[in-house]
């Protein structure tokens, strides 16, 4: 019976370390699951959906206008917290919020999915520096994005990945755009 047992256990704890194994190299380098902790992303991404990010596209895709990014905000270099926003500015992209909308490189910008149409305030124009990016929520009167932080632009070497897929709510399962 102990043999039996023992056997059991070196077998299962092969494929259990196996399967650990994989886990972390998975979430290491390929996808992670990602919790959204605030609503500056509705109506795109609800509070407490549950996402896949990805790690991969970088290297063979860099981000574009629009990818909804999750990356690290650490202008005091304290450790930061984790945020999903929307690409909104790339290297060399001047930005401004004027008369309710978004000015990309000196032209109007269409964006279907916002949660208003107009944004309250002004901001700008600034120029994303190299090396950088510009993030917006599309809850925009709502969001706490580049802004209102005191340095509003993101190294690029802060991304962690894009959110690409919701798989809880069931309800809202699928792809995000």
């Amino acid at each position: 019976m102990m043999r039996n047992l023992s056997k059991t256990i070196k077998e299962w704890g092969i494929s259990l370390i196996i399967a650990l194994a994989l886990v972390y190299l998975i979430f290491t380098f390929i996808a992670q699951p990602v919790k959204v902790p605030t609503g500056s992303m509705e109506p795109t991404v609800m509070t407490d959906d549950l996402l896949i990010m990805e790690k991969v596209t970088r290297w063979w895709r860099p981000y574009e206008f629009g990818d909804i990014l999750v990356f690290y905000h650490d202008p005091d270099n304290l450790g930061g917290d984790l945020y999903l926003k929307r690409l909104i500015g790339l290297p060399g992209d001047t930005i401004e919020v004027r008369d309710g909308k978004l000015i990309r490189n000196g032209e109007p910008v269409v964006e279907p999915y916002l949660n208003s149409l107009l944004m309250n305030g002004t901001f700008g124009p600034v120029t994303v520096p190299e090396g950088h990016y510009f993030f917006m929520g599309d809850n925009r009167n709502l969001s706490h994005d580049s802004r209102r932080w005191v340095n509003p632009f993101v190294p690029i070497d802060q991304v962690k990945g894009r959110a690409f897929f919701r798989y809880m709510p069931l309800t809202r399962f699928g792809l995000i755009e």
